[in-house]
């Protein structure tokens, strides 16, 4: 019952855009998931892109795009439960989830240099455990937080004990050993702000902070000057990170 308070996926899905491949991911306790995976020529990093928790892949397919305009190959997969992935979404099935995504890119030739794990909203928190359990070059986060129960907190009150310590990545960020890019609008009504800048408070260096300024928590990525400072960010991890 808990899930259903945290996760509102979506099954319909739009065509596969043009020149994006569609992907088949087996996670370890065999569900099968589907994904986008857009390849330019001489792509100097890899996103492999964890969503939020409603809607599918498919409601970003021109993000994918404009990121991959920006000489980036972007892997970006549903959780089981969303678009055209089997199963039921779960915080230990998510998590599953992204590591057989990132495992899909080991897999098909893509060195952990040039990898990096880029989330929004409970996809960042999924990125950054993702990235203190698999080695990448850095991690990028937009919209995100150290504990959804902070995000229910502002929403709910008092009810917001009832998601415990779910999506909590307050101890693992301090053990992050790469660079991390934290990108929030300031005028996010779903996760302030506020919860933001705490979490870029709680990262090690080296860190960037990006404010988009009259972004909401929807349309955030909607802001060239965002998937500029990603593209950025990107291209510089992957560099410090040296060669494969």
């Amino acid at each position: 019952m808990l899930d259903n308070l945290i996760f509102f996926p979506e099954r319909a899905m739009p065509p596969t855009p043009s020149g994006v491949e569609d992907r088949t991911i087996r996670t370890v306790d065999g569900v099968r998931l589907h994904a986008w995976y857009a390849t330019p020529p001489g792509a100097v990093a890899t996103l492999l892109w964890s969503h939020g928790n409603g809607g599918n892949i498919g409601i970003r397919d021109d993000i994918l795009i404009a990121l991959a305009a920006r000489n980036l190959a972007v892997l970006a997969y549903d959780y089981r439960g969303y678009g055209r992935s089997e199963g039921t979404p779960s915080e230990a099935g998510v998590h599953r989830d992204a590591e057989a995504a990132y495992d899909h890119l080991r897999a098909a030739g893509v060195p952990a240099e040039r990898i990096v794990c880029f989330g929004e909203s409970l996809g960042g928190a999924v990125s950054i455990r993702l990235a203190t359990e698999r080695s990448c070059a850095g991690v990028a986060v937009v919209a995100g937080f150290l504990a959804i129960r902070d995000v229910a907190r502002i929403h709910y009150g008092m009810l917001a004990t009832v998601v415990g310590g779910r999506f909590d990545v307050s101890e693992r960020i301090g053990r992050l050993g790469v660079p991390i890019l934290v990108a929030h609008g300031d005028r996010d009504e779903i996760v302030p702000y506020a919860l933001g800048e705490r979490l870029f408070a709680a990262a090690r260096e080296p860190k960037r902070f990006v404010r988009i300024r009259g972004a909401m928590h929807n349309d955030v990525l909607g802001y060239p000057e965002l998937l500029d400072a990603i593209a950025d960010f990107a291209r510089d991890a992957v560099a410090a990170s040296g060669p494969p």
